[in-house]
């Protein structure tokens, strides 16, 4: 398929990329900057200049699409605004082709709010953390917009051995005398490494079941205690005791959107496993964590 990626640069958008180059797509990706252009051409597709928020500049330039994947977006509170834009250009410019193309969204763990004991499912109704609540309307949009194939993806917290949400941890472990946990220790994260997640876009754009939403975790809810003493082993802060620190503290010091780092969560990715054939292949954080290689 001819496939554009929005957001195809970032932690997630870039293995993507590169997954669906892999199995032969005619990739296309949105680019910012030279920078991004040049690195867009590295993972093997094609650059178009242009920004999310100003649609209006380059959707001409777009060559027929069979598909896009809506990775761009960070934890600003005028997101809401710049997708909002963004939709209020492509999709009535996707709609009007004589396809329909099909059209990835990216949702969140975060929407679907603290679960407990409780496994979330793709049936659960979100109770979203305030500062994601406007991705709510903006998922509903797409699988409301008639002349394309929505498909709306939720990742979980999304790893790698000392990167994604693990970064934070690592750099604590450098830089400061313990590494700190948001509400404690028991707080569970659903988690999916960035590669199994790139996989599961790529089975979603191939055989994903048109107004379907699909949970990305490979793991429903892990301890992030655990984390952070695998990070704690590795690396070696002066102090080995994680240090507790409150949502309200994490928020006045990142941005409310931090709160979600309290969440206790577990999300299944049993829909994503029997429907596409998904076999995330990385379930050992702690593994991953230990084997990082020295600097």
């Amino acid at each position: 398929m001819r496939v554009l990626i929005l957001g195809g640069t970032g932690s997630i958008g870039a293995p993507v990329l590169r997954e669906l180059v892999r199995r032969g797509h005619d990739v296309v990706a949105l680019a910012r900057s030279e920078g991004s252009a040049k690195k867009i051409a590295e993972l093997g597709a094609v650059p178009i200049a242009g920004d999310i928020g100003t649609p209006e500049r380059w959707i001409g330039a777009l060559p027929a699409l069979e598909a896009v994947i809506q990775l761009a977006g960070n934890s600003d509170s005028a997101m809401d605004e710049v997708e909002g834009r963004l939709f209020d250009g492509l999709l009535p410019h996707l709609a009007a082709g004589t396809k329909k193309p099909r059209f990835i969204y990216t949702g969140g763990c975060w929407l679907f709010g603290a679960t407990g004991d409780d496994v979330a499912t793709e049936e659960t109704p979100f109770r979203p953390l305030p500062a994601f609540a406007w991705m709510v309307p903006h998922l509903q949009r797409v699988l409301d917009t008639s002349g394309i194939d929505p498909i709306i993806i939720h990742p979980a917290m999304v790893y790698e051995a000392g990167g994604g949400v693990f970064r934070r941890f690592v750099d604590d472990a450098v830089e400061r005398d313990a590494i700190r946990i948001v509400g404690g220790e028991d707080v569970r994260w659903p988690l999916v490494h960035r590669k199994d997640l790139a996989k599961l876009y790529a089975l979603a754009l191939e055989s994903g079941v048109s107004r379907a939403s699909y949970i990305g975790a490979a793991i429903d809810g892990f301890p992030v205690g655990r984390i952070v003493r695998a990070v704690a082993r590795r690396f070696g802060p002066r102090n080995r005791e994680p240090q507790i620190v409150s949502a309200d503290a994490i928020a006045a010091e990142l941005g409310a959107w931090a709160r979600g780092y309290a969440l206790d969560q577990r999300l299944s990715g049993e829909k994503a496993r029997r429907d596409l054939g998904w076999m995330p292949e990385h379930l050992d954080p702690e593994g991953e964590i230990a084997s990082i290689p020295a600097q």
